[in-house]
């Protein structure tokens, strides 16, 4: 059974909402980022400093050794898990000059935005 005029007209407007909206809140999360390696090597051999700590500290039944064990474990795990910065403008520029391109003042889910609205709106491209 085909939709009315009116029916396809508001599946058109919720699906430019919903494309709309994904955008947005893709363009704005900050898990875009690639992991530091760096950050997560060290973190998993503090770890397993602290694992080896602690499992010695229950072992020798030292309760003080075991809670450092513990504390070195979990500082370990902290900095494997942590977010990379989000780099700033001048990094960014630096590296897009480096590349010999200009940095692109819009990201490219905001192009995308633009060029869908102006698709819609019977602009050209």
């Amino acid at each position: 059974m085909p939709l009315s005029e009116n029916e396809q007209r508001l599946l058109d407007e919720m699906e430019r909402n919903l494309y709309k909206n994904e955008a947005d809140v893709m363009s704005t999360s900050g898990l875009v980022r690639a992991p530091n390696y760096t950050a997560i090597g060290i973190g998993v051999v503090v770890g397993l400093v602290g694992i080896v700590t602690m499992i010695i500290g229950v072992y020798a039944d030292v309760t003080l050794v075991g809670i450092l064990g513990f504390a070195v474990l979990f500082s370990g795990v902290l900095v494997a898990a942590t977010v990379p910065a989000k780099p700033s403008v001048a990094d960014v520029a630096s590296r897009a000059t480096a590349q010999g391109r200009a940095p692109s003042q819009a990201s490219l889910m905001d192009r995308l935005n633009e060029r869908w609205d102006r698709r819609q709106g019977g602009g050209n491209l």
